[in-house]
């Protein structure tokens, strides 16, 4: 059963809000990895997102206390048909987890692997 995954669209690391400028820092000016905007709809989030090649870094931010965001590390896959691979991931007995966060024009959904890993999967863009 192949979903039609195209490439890795981005990894998404996720670090407690006190170390988000010292990670930033790490990321920009240390890896020089270009900084690039992100969408209006996530930037009161925090974090940053870096361009590598082809593919992005997106730096999230949790609370310090711990607010279950550290399960949203996550390896983001595009697909030709995000609607398809829904259909076949739930044929197969996936759980789907909708995107609590959507971002207007790019439909995405995640799943866990078996070893509880989150996974995005989402449409490519046409």
């Amino acid at each position: 059963m192949a979903i039609g995954i195209i490439e890795v669209n981005h990894v998404n690391v996720v670090v407690p809000r006190s170390l988000e400028e010292t990670t930033k820092h790490f990321y920009g000016s240390v890896l020089g990895l270009k900084e690039i905007p992100k969408p209006i709809t996530s930037q009161g989030r925090g974090g940053a997102w870096y361009q590598l090649g082809s593919v992005q870094l997106h730096l999230s931010v949790r609370a310090d206390a711990g607010d279950g965001e550290a399960g949203k590390g996550h390896v983001c896959y595009t697909v030709t048909d995000v609607g398809s691979a829904e259909e076949q991931l739930r044929a197969a007995g996936v759980e789907i987890i909708p995107d609590d966060q959507p971002i207007a024009g790019k439909p995405r959904f995640y799943v866990r692997d078996p070893g509880g890993n989150l996974i995005e999967l989402a449409q490519a863009s046409s």
